[in-house]
C-alpha cells in the first residue's frame, strides 16, 4: 500500500499508517535512508497542536534513535520554521507532525532534506520498501549507537528573529489594525507576537488550542470568522493560517476576501516592479484563476502551471529558476526567504507593502480580476483512476465544450483525501455552478460513497 501522498504521509491516527506500531517503523526508515555520514546524524521534529502529536513524536524519536540518529525536538511550530531551522540548524532532516488543514482525528507526517525541500519521490520510494520489509526492524544500534533526544527551547523566538529580518531594518507595521486567525494551530505564537512586535496592533482569534479544536470552524478554510472580526474590530485586514501555517488567506477591510491568486499577483507585480522577479515568471497550478493568469500576462509575466501540490510548484521553480510560486490555498512560496510556503512570511510580506505603500489591501487587489469559480468535492469509498470510468470522462467532455473557450473544468483525485475535487471557471457564475453540479453528479453515481 503507498504511504505517501503529495504531502508526506496522512491518515487517521490509530488507523494504519498512523498507528504507533507503523509510525515507529517510518521512524526507523528516516534515519535509514537520511542518515548523512559526514553530517550530524540529527533530525528535527516539530508539531502542530493535535491531541495525537505527543504519541506520534515519541514513535519517530524511538524509531530516529533506534536506528542511531539524534532527535531535536522543538515543539509546536509551524511546518515551514521546521523546514527553517532544519537549514538554520544544518540537520540531516526535519520532520513536521501534520496533517495541515484536516480535522484534529487526522495526523501527518512530512520530511524535509537538509535542505529545507520535501522528499523526492525517489527517497520516499526507498522508505516505503524498508518499512514493507518485514526484516528490516531486526537491523537497529546498539551499545552508545544508540540515539539520543534534545529539546531546542527558543524555537519559535529563532523563527520569528528570522522573519523579521526578511524587511528591511527600521521597516515596521505601526498604525495598522490586524486581526489574526491561527485555527488553534501551529501558528497561535508566533504570527501574533511576530506582528505585535513590529509594532501592529493585533486581535487574535482562535488562538487557544487545547489539541481537539484545531481548524475547528476556523482558519484559512472557515474566513467567515476573520472576515467578521475584522469588520467588527474596524480592522485594516485579516490573516487567516490553516492548522501547520504553511497558508495564509486574508481578507481586506471590508472583509472581502484575498486568496492566494491574488496574493501571487500583488507580490509578482510588485517584484517585477523592482526587478528582483527572478525568470520573469510565477509558478502556480492548474487550480489557479483565470484571472491570475490574464492579470499576469497584462503585466508582462510568464505564468506557468503545475499538478496540484506545493512539492510540484516547488520542482518547477527549481527547474526553471525562478523565486515566486504558490496555490490559491494561499501555500505561498519565496525563495528568497524559504523553501516551502511560509504562512507567517507571506503575511507579513503583504501588510509590509502596504505600509510601503501606504495602501489598503483591497487598493492593492484591485486590478485583478477572478473568474468566478465554484469547487465541489464527492466523497469516494476508495481512490481510482476516473479516466477509465466512460460515464464520468463523458460528463467532462460535454461540460468543456459547454464552456467554450469562457470557462475551463479541472477534475482530480485529492492527494490528501479520499475525495474527487470538481472545480469549474466560468465568466458566469450560474454557469460555473450548474456546470459543477452536473459533473459532480454524475461522479456521485459512479463512485459516491452511497455506491460502495
Amino acid at each position: 500500500m503507498k504511504l505517501f501522498g503529495t504531502d508526506g504521509i496522512r491518515g487517521k491516527v490509530n488507523k494504519y499508517p498512523m498507528t504507533p506500531e507503523n509510525v515507529l517503523r517510518v521512524g526507523m526508515a528516516i534515519a535509514s535512508v537520511l542518515k548523512n555520514d559526514h553530517g550530524r546524524r540529527m533530525v528535527l521534529i516539530g508539531k502542530d497542536t493535535r491531541l495525537s502529536g505527543y504519541m506520534i513524536e515519541s514513535a519517530l524519536t524511538s524509531g530516529i534513535c533506534s536506528k542511531g540518529m539524534d532527535v531535536t525536538l522543538v515543539g509546536p511550530i509551524p511546518t515551514p520554521g521546521g523546514a527553517y531551522l532544519t537549514r538554520a540548524l544544518r540537520l540531516d532532516a526535519g520532520i513536521i507532525i501534520s496533517a495541515s488543514h484536516n480535522p484534529f482525528e487526522d495526523n501527518g507526517i512530512k520530511i524535509f532534506s537538509s535542505e529545507g525541500f520535501k522528499l523526492s519521490d525517489e527517497l520516499e520510494q526507498q522508505m516505503e520498501r524498508l518499512i514493507a520489509d518485514d526484516n528490516f526492524p531486526a537491523r537497529r544500534a546498539t551499545g552508545d549507537r544508540i540515539g539520543k533526544a534534545f529539546r531546542l527551547d527558543d524555537a519559535t523566538g529563532r523563527y520569528i528573529e528570522y522573519i523579521k529580518s526578511t524587511i528591511p531594518r527600521g521597516a515596521d507595521l505601526v498604525g495598522l489594525k490586524v486581526v489574526v486567525d491561527t485555527a488553534n494551530g501551529a501558528a497561535y505564537k508566533v504570527t501574533p507576537m511576530l506582528l505585535s512586535e513590529l509594532g501592529a496592533q493585533v486581535v487574535a482569534i482562535n488562538d487557544k488550542p487545547n489539541g481537539v479544536n484545531i481548524n475547528d470552524k476556523c482558519g484559512s478554510l472557515h474566513l467567515d470568522c476573520v472576515a467578521a472580526a475584522v469588520k467588527e474590530e474596524g480592522a485594516h485586514v485579516g490573516i487567516a493560517h490553516d492548522g501547520d501555517a504553511d497558508r495564509t488567506l486574508l481578507v481586506d477591510e471590508r472583509g472581502n476576501v484575498v486568496d492566494g491568486d491574488m496574493v501571487l499577483g500583488i507580490w509578482a507585480a510588485e517584484l517585477k516592479k523592482e526587478g528582483r522577479l527572478k525568470g520573469n515568471g510565477v509558478v502556480a497550478t492548474v487550480m489557479s484563476n483565470l484571472g491570475l493568469e490574464n492579470y499576469l500576462v497584462r503585466q508582462g509575466v510568464k505564468f506557468l502551471r503545475t499538478k496540484v501540490g506545493d512539492r510540484y510548484v516547488v520542482e518547477e521553480m527549481i527547474k526553471g529558476g525562478y523565486n515566486l510560486g504558490g496555490e490559491q490555498s494561499g501555500h505561498i512560496v519565496s525563495f528568497d526567504y524559504n523553501t516551502t510556503g511560509d504562512g507567517p512570511i507571506t503575511a507579513l510580506q503583504v501588510l509590509h507593502l502596504m505600509r510601503k505603500k501606504n495602501a489598503l489591501l483591497s487598493e492593492l487587489a484591485a486590478g485583478i480580476e477572478l473568474y468566478p469559480q465554484v469547487l465541489t468535492n464527492v466523497p469516494v469509498a476508495e481512490r481510482c483512476d476516473i479516466k477509465k470510468i466512460p460515464e464520468i470522462t463523458g460528463a467532462i467532455a460535454d461540460a468543456t465544450e459547454k464552456l467554450g473557450s469562457k470557462g475551463r473544468i479541472l477534475v482530480r483525485s485529492s492527494g490528501t483525501e479520499l475525495k474527487i475535487r470538481v472545480m469549474v471557471e466560468a465568466e458566469d457564475a450560474g454557469m460555473a455552478k450548474s456546470v459543477a453540479e452536473q459533473v459532480a453528479e454524475v461522479i456521485q453515481e459512479k463512485l459516491g460513497l452511497s455506491n460502495s
